[in-house]
């Protein structure tokens, strides 16, 4: 019963990067808000940041990625919006 609640999730589906954030806090508001606007996103980094939570030079970059299908929705709602800072 509670697999037909989940949702499917395509493994073709093609990711693109759309932002970087410098710290989880930063990430999770961002994917909060992108979800508010009904876009899934993945969060992706070379750190665990757990373990290290910190950032220093773009060592501890959190990537936000979303599907190439809703990266221009995406990327329009975050256009001059004070979350992210553009790269």
């Amino acid at each position: 019963m509670e697999d037909e609640k989940k949702t499917k999730i395509d493994k073709h589906m093609k990711l693109k990067e759309l932002c970087r954030a410098m710290g989880s806090v930063e990430a999770e508001v961002i994917r909060s808000f992108l979800a508010s606007n009904g876009i899934s996103s993945v969060l992706g980094g070379t750190m665990v940041q757990s373990i290290y939570p910190f950032s220093v030079d773009g060592l501890g970059e959190i990537k936000i990625l979303v599907s190439e299908t809703d990266f221009p929705l995406a990327k329009k709602l975050l256009e001059n919006n004070p979350l992210v800072e553009e790269e």
